[in-house]
């Protein structure tokens, strides 16, 4: 009989024990190895049973232990220690505390809001699904050991991301466990009379819901970051409701907007009633990881409106400056949408939250004589660019009117995400378009495996203590590096064959039926890795392109290799499927199964085991739809050489000697001619360089020229893959200018705000009559280095002042088609009226370069509170040709 509802009973600690409880409520025990060693040492075999989930361990361990553990010296002692060392980890200076004490003229902000719809943080708290997930778990954790003051917010899904299993034909089985937030390391917010806080959000009449949508806000520890997730499975809501946040990127619709409106709207709500109840600084500056938080800004410009009299466009001014935005996407597949009739239905109701002081009718804004007219929101959600979809509200156009400051997340994706989205800024050419990039990293104290952390702090302490001195890693001895390297790979061994025992069984194998398994994989045997989410993009089955081509790469008598593969297709993604069942049904063949491993239910655990033993991680995605990726990266901190196409992180940071390059054949049309070219590359690579540098050992038995390509990628991307280095981009480059510009906007009673509000409104409606009606130049026809060429330019301001505009010269090296390329400016000087109305502007323009040169001039909008020249996507240029004289205009 099965029980109609399960819950936690926890466990009533002996009072010498209590500080366990503390140190299971912050999620840092979850990268710390002494905490971790302290939980073992709890009860060893059952830490294992509960798979190193310290609130299981505690729910599960018998009285007695406890008991005894209360009375024993030794543990009471570490126990003690590893609560008084938390203590100092939360509470010391670190980097971000020492910004305003190096440089007096930094003021950082003192608070940052960190929004995400995952967050991958532990095993043991699955709200996550791939790689935006794990990424903002990494942010999480670095701004912990940095100091960075962030509060996070995100969502509490009853029932996570799936887990994966496979049916006996290989196909992927999607199983959704309750999960039961008492069992994890969570604890409500509660007001200071104990009531839970609870969030509300409106809801329109003919939603389909009994009622308003209302969550509670479960607080998680990471580290020294406060992390917030509403959850709507409360007695309040009706059945419907409560199932909002049901799972992880479960639904359509309105569910997923319902989803988003909570991550955003729900969440500032929540912030603000944290800071209220725990007296921390309100946030100054809002960071939105991709667009399924975007209405954040949507709520701040409510609270701005409601509470300070701005009017919308003032309001949006306030919260665009102190706003970052950063998308992960390169592909418009990957970016929500929604009807705009949709929008309408949610936005068009009343103005206030329903307990507010207006009431009316039920929605979340409303229209006419609303805070927040909902025609500006689909204004700001509009696809008004060529090839966009006027039908459509796009989350990430949204997201990117909202912000100030956008980025990607690598140097290619900065470059992809500009021509996306370049239609935002029309008039400007893509290189300008204000779409920056931070390169993604990763949280060393969670990937690498402590194997490598012990060898570095033995060898090359300075790296472990200060984070600096990473080229001293070419002295570590290379037969310490292959003995710590063998024990990861044949740790990543022994764990591949218990899951996949585990696996066979599951799909309806008997005992006697896995006894192969036992031979599943060598430990001296090269091993490649490849895991990640399983979209066509990121190509499974590359590999299989060529099936005897592998086999024969697998079975090779003399430098064999073998292969670990793990990943989720999304449920319903039946092309995903059919991959994951291609490469499965592949590696259950008996002559290759022994060499080739398919592990279903990816997650925290398996990816950590898999990036510290691979010797090499294999990325092949077709160029350039992987924004970043981490893995690799992951694998480069333990040791392993990378294997990839040039696609996000490894496009920037391959050297030559850090890896391998797999050429990319991008330029052709022909999908199917580009996989075959791909796959023969990969299997040239792997055959005739990774197993022959692998395999070639010298008299001591160690391959010194791999052992050499280790230790070269350990001392150069060591400190570029970091977060740490992520983190202090985010902050110099984003955050403190975020901070300055919304304190900016917000001086005297918004007077900033205000201004710049109404100097747009006034620049936009002149802006038709602006023109340039003439260029001339003065100087040589063929002109030397070092040259200098006079151009005079007048131009028609209409209403405007001088003030308000900049007038420049473009000019540098030109193209075949007369383009522009990576070009200077010079602001022209001048202003003066002439005869026949407009006015005059001057400047000499360098010609320090030899070759195809060429210029042009144009008229952009000018005030100091703008944070660059495409703010307003505003400028005017001359048409050619138009009234040139002594030279033409490139």
């Amino acid at each position: 009989m099965k029980a109609i509802r399960r819950f936690t009973v926890r466990t009533v600690l002996p009072e010498p024990l209590r500080g366990l409880e503390e140190l299971i409520h912050n999620l840092r025990w979850s990268w710390h190895h002494e905490t971790l060693d302290l939980f073992r040492s709890v009860d060893p075999a059952l830490w294992e049973a509960v798979g190193h989930d310290p609130v299981r361990l505690l729910g599960e361990i018998s009285p007695e232990r406890l008991a005894s553990l209360s009375r024993d010296r030794r543990f009471l002692r570490r126990l003690q220690n590893a609560t008084e060392e938390l203590h100092d980890y939360l509470t010391a200076p670190r980097w971000y505390q020492g910004l305003a004490e190096r440089d007096a003229d930094v003021a950082p902000p003192s608070s940052i809001a960190y929004f995400s719809p995952e967050y991958g943080i532990a095993a043991a708290l699955p709200q996550y699904s791939g790689g935006l997930g794990i990424l903002a778990g990494d942010h999480l954790k670095t701004a912990g050991d940095m100091g960075v003051p962030i509060i996070a917010v995100g969502l509490l899904y009853r029932h996570g991301y799936f887990s994966q299993s496979l049916s006996p034909d290989g196909w992927q089985l999607e199983h959704y466990p309750a999960i039961d937030p008492n069992g994890l390391p969570l604890r409500l917010l509660r007001h200071a009379d104990g009531r839970p806080v609870h969030i509300t959000i409106g809801m329109p009449p003919g939603a389909g819901r009994g009622g308003d949508l209302r969550a509670q806000v479960w607080l998680a520890q990471v580290g020294r970051v406060p992390q917030l997730l509403l959850d709507s499975d409360v007695e309040e809501n009706d059945q419907a409701t409560r199932d909002i946040t049901d799972r992880l990127y479960g639904g359509g619709g309105d569910h997923r907007l319902l989803q988003e409106m909570l991550l955003g709207i729900g969440g500032v709500r929540a912030i603000r009633a944290y800071c209220e109840i725990t007296g921390h600084p309100a946030p100054e500056v809002f960071h939105t990881n991709e667009g399924h938080a975007g209405f954040l800004g949507l709520e701040r410009i409510r609270e701005l409106v409601s509470e300070h009299g701005l009017t919308f466009d003032e309001a949006l001014e306030a919260v665009r400056a102190g706003t970052v935005f950063t998308t992960h996407t390169p592909v418009p597949a990957g970016i929500d949408r929604f009807p705009r009739e949709l929008i309408q239905r949610y936005f068009g109701g009343s103005g206030e939250e329903p307990d507010g002081p207006s009431g009316g009718a039920r929605g979340v804004w409303g229209a006419g004589g609303s805070d927040v007219p909902v025609e500006r929101i689909l204004e700001l959600g509009a696809e008004t660019y060529p090839g966009g979809d006027r039908t459509m509200f796009n989350m990430a156009v949204m997201g990117m009117r909202l912000a100030q400051r956008v980025n990607g997340v690598s140097e290619l994706h900065g470059r992809v995400s500009r021509e996306m989205f370049g239609g935002l800024w029309g008039g400007f050419d893509t290189w300008e378009v204000p779409i920056g990039s931070i390169t993604n990293g990763v949280h060393a104290g969670t990937w690498v495996a402590r194997e490598m952390f012990d060898l570095a702090a033995r060898e090359v302490p300075s790296v472990v203590e200060t984070g600096r001195g990473w080229d001293a890693v070419r002295a570590v001895p290379p037969g310490d590096v292959w003995r710590v390297r063998r024990v990861l790979r044949e740790r990543l061994v022994h764990d591949t064959r218990r899951r996949l025992r585990e696996s066979w069984r599951a799909r309806g194998a008997s005992e006697a039926e896995v006894a192969w398994i036992d031979d599943v994989l060598d430990p001296d045997v090269l091993t490649i890795g490849f895991a990640r989410r399983v979209p066509s993009y990121k190509r499974l089955t590359l590999m299989l392109r060529d099936p005897d081509r592998l086999r024969a790469l697998l079975l090779d008598p003399e430098r064999p290799v073998q292969i670990v593969i793990a990943g989720k297709a999304h449920p319903a993604d039946e092309g995903g499927k059919r991959l994951i069942q291609e490469i499965v049904r592949f590696s259950d063949g008996e002559d290759v199964r022994h060499r080739i491993v398919f592990l279903p239910d990816y997650d925290i655990d398996l990816a950590r085991v898999l990036v510290q033993g691979c010797d090499v991680w294999l990325n092949n995605p077709l160029r350039p739809l992987e924004a970043s990726g981490t893995s690799g990266m992951k694998a480069a901190l333990n040791g392993a050489l990378n294997l990839s196409i040039r696609d996000g992180w490894w496009d920037e940071w391959y050297d030559g000697q850090n890896g391998w390059a797999i050429p990319s054949a991008d330029g052709l049309a022909a999908p199917d001619r580009r996989d075959a070219l791909e796959a023969a590359a990969l299997y040239d690579l792997i055959q005739d360089h990774v197993a022959v540098t692998f395999y070639d050992r010298d008299s001591a038995g160690l391959p010194r020229r791999w052992l050499e390509m280790v230790e070269h990628t350990i001392a150069t991307l060591g400190p570029k893959v970091l977060a740490t280095r992520m983190l202090r981009d985010y902050v110099e480059k984003y955050y403190l200018p975020a901070a300055a510009s919304a304190r900016a906007m917000s001086a005297g009673g918004y007077e900033g705000a205000r201004s710049l509000a109404a100097w747009k409104q006034k620049v936009a409606k002149a802006w038709p009559a602006v023109a340039v009606e003439h260029v001339e130049t003065a100087g040589d026809e063929s002109p030397h280095v070092g040259a200098r060429l006079s151009v005079r330019v007048v131009v028609e301001l209409g209403d405007l002042d001088p003030s308000d505009v900049t007038v420049e010269a473009v000019y540098g090296r030109v193209d075949e088609s007369d383009s522009l390329i990576e070009p200077s400016y010079l602001e022209l000087t001048g202003g003066e009226p002439v005869d026949g109305g407009g006015r005059r502007y001057v400047g000499e323009v360098p010609l320090d370069r030899s070759g195809a040169f060429g210029y042009s001039v144009r008229v952009l909008p000018r005030h100091p509170l703008l944070p660059g020249r495409a703010e307003m996507g505003l400028v005017a240029v001359p048409p050619a040709p138009v009234g040139m004289t002594n030279g033409d205009l490139r």
